[in-house]
């Protein structure tokens, strides 16, 4: 028997990953959902009347929806917080009090905070990690599961229970309600005399994504993220070194000594004081938003040594780049992974991933898996970076925006093309975490692409300004859809599941398991690939199949005609591009709803 369609609205601050993901989640289940981001109460009562929903669904919001909507018709709130947490930091304070387990609830929204009878909840152990991966990974996990759970009882006709009854039900200890009030800058500070790499790593972890932690490097104000525990062997080359002394730096990260080690600091933003300079070049305002730590803090950074780092090492010694191989010399696989934050690739990072693709090419491998990082595969070029150029701190000398943007195409490009050449060996994307944008068809640059089913791919780059976009993607979506197939694609500008994507062909394997299992799924299917007995077979048709396409068509040409549209883009009189990337780096707020997402206003 069919399940009744139900008309969803969902209203969330941002079209976020949590969004994304309850959204494809919900259309899966045939309901029919439109989006309407949080702007103000008249435009979400307009949105609502326009809409006429069986169910309001929050999964993201930064303020209360408003009493006219919630007591007419039910409300679902998404709480990243068990049954009887309360307040807007649940996520936060889970990981700073330590907690070993967490939960999601979904509740009604009611007249109290977080206090509404419970719907469904669903509970997750927690994982040494920071709030940004827990959040796209368990909480998204946990969230898709209850959500679900909610959606049918509320077809059911079931009445919704009471805190303490929905934390009994869902396996969790039931605890009377407890209000945790928002995370002060003064919860988070990390004192550097004092704090170990533990606590201070507890409390950058707390603040990723937003808001970060205040603190002072080189005694400008400024906020940090991205933390990384330095290795004991490594801290050993600073004897003596004083707790808080900034020592040296790497991949844009600096190296900050603790009271009993030493921490990585990956990124971070200056805050704004009456006269200070900060570090911008002569003649631009410093940037206000967030950056790699040595590219923030430039004028600051210039002097520390630069510890390079090999690329085959012990993982636990932090660098963005990290190789490893398996298995016998004849059946050899190797794992390269670049866990660059939030999956930016700047055009310092793209000419780093290359190089390690051209040294690892020279092993004689089977099989490269390309890991990207645990959160996200890739999401393309380094629009923070780019925009950096705008005060004069772009790579490569880059003078503006406009040049910093199309050095970092082509080095995406570059990229790129190098996988679609190897032809010696099989590459296997490995998609632990989402993909969007450049970072999607850079993954099918491989000839093989894999993911988990927890993972969203959002293969389109119109969103940012109406780019045309490159990485090859002419020629690699083609091979996978065809060409009207493709075209659709890049035009419907809306989020796709790893299932969907393996359904339609964009992908070619989905595993049904979550993201911690993967880990120990993809490293067992790339050695059987590697020991295949046909293997040789399969790589002559890659062979004859490249020098086909390259006859029929070079590449060369490919991205020729991709670069000439993106040249419009950042050099052309529709400044539609460089506006988008302006609002998305200094996080503006929403003027309105995107068509393509509110459809009750197509």
């Amino acid at each position: 028997m069919t399940s009744p369609v139900v008309r969803i609205l969902l209203l969330c601050h941002s079209f976020n990953s949590l969004s994304q993901r309850l959204f494809v989640a919900l259309k899966a289940e045939g309901h029919q959902v439109s989006v309407e981001l949080d702007i103000s109460d008249s435009v979400t009562e307009e949105a609502v009347a326009l809409f006429k929903p069986d169910l309001l669904v929050a999964p993201f919001l930064k303020r209360r929806i408003p009493e006219t909507v919630w007591c007419r018709q039910p409300c679902l709130i998404v709480h990243p917080g068990p049954p009887g947490d309360q307040g807007p930091s649940a996520l936060d304070w889970a990981l700073l009090d330590g907690a070993r387990r967490w939960g999601v609830t979904v509740l009604q929204a009611t007249h109290d905070y977080d206090a509404g009878p419970v719907w469904a909840s669903a509970e997750f152990a927690m994982r040494d990690a920071t709030k940004g991966s827990l959040y796209r990974h368990e909480v998204a996990h946990a969230a898709e599961t209850a959500m679900l759970q909610a959606v049918r009882s509320f077809i059911a006709g079931t009445t919704p229970e009471s805190a303490s009854a929905g934390a009994k039900g869902a396996g969790l200890a039931p605890a009377p309600a407890r209000w945790r009030p928002l995370v002060r800058q003064a919860d988070r500070a990390i004192d550097w005399t004092s704090h170990t790499t533990a606590q201070a790593l507890a409390r950058l972890h707390s603040a990723d994504g937003q808001p970060g932690v205040a603190d002072r490097l080189f005694d400008q104000p400024c906020r940090i993220w991205d933390g990384h525990a330095a290795t004991p062997e490594l801290m050993q080359s600073f004897p003596g070194a004083p707790a808080g002394a900034v020592l040296a730096q790497r991949d844009g990260a600096v190296l900050r000594a603790t009271v009993d080690g030493g921490l990585w600091i990956g990124q971070a933003c200056l805050l704004d004081t009456a006269g200070d300079s900060g570090s911008g070049a002569s003649g631009f305002p410093a940037p206000r938003f967030k950056l790699p730590t040595a590219m923030a803090l430039a004028r600051h950074c210039a002097a520390l040594p630069e510890l390079a780092v090999a690329l085959e090492r012990d993982p636990a010694e932090w660098a963005e780049l990290h190789y490893a191989e398996s298995g016998p010399p004849e059946a050899r696989v190797g794992y390269l992974s670049f866990d660059f934050y939030n999956g930016a690739m700047s055009s310092r990072q793209c000419k780093a991933l290359l190089a390690a693709l051209q040294e690892i090419r020279r092993k004689p491998l089977k099989v490269l898996l390309l890991l990207g990082g645990q959160d996200f595969f890739s999401n393309g070029i380094h629009l923070n970076c780019i925009e950096a150029a705008a005060h004069g701190l772009g790579e490569d000398g880059t003078g503006s925006a406009a040049d910093a943007s199309w050095h970092n195409i082509n080095a995406m490009n570059d990229v790129a093309q190098a996988l679609i050449t190897t032809t010696d060996r099989i590459t296997v994307a490995v998609l632990r975490g989402n993909a969007g944008a450049g970072g999607a068809f850079l993954a099918l640059a491989a000839d093989e692409v894999w993911s988990h089913q927890g993972v969203l791919l959002n293969p389109h780059y119109k969103n940012m300004g109406n780019l045309y976009g490159s990485e090859y993607w002419t020629y690699l979506l083609p091979r996978r859809l065809g060409q009207k197939a493709a075209q659709q694609l890049m035009q419907q500008r809306l989020p796709v599941s790893a299932q969907a994507a393996q359904e339609i062909g964009l992908i070619d394997r989905c595993f049904d398991c979550t993201a911690a299992k993967f880990e120990g799924i993809f490293g067992e299917q790339a050695q059987a690939l590697a020991n295949a007995y046909n293997l040789p077979e399969h790589l002559l048709r890659k062979q004859e199949q490249r020098a086909s396409d390259e006859a029929t068509r070079p590449l060369a040409h490919y991205r020729q005609e991709e670069l000439s549209r993106m040249h419009r883009n950042f050099y052309g009189f529709d400044p539609s591009y460089h506006m988008a990337r302006f609002h998305f780096v200094h996080k503006l707020a929403h003027a309105w709803t995107p068509r393509h997402l509110a459809i009750h206003r197509s």
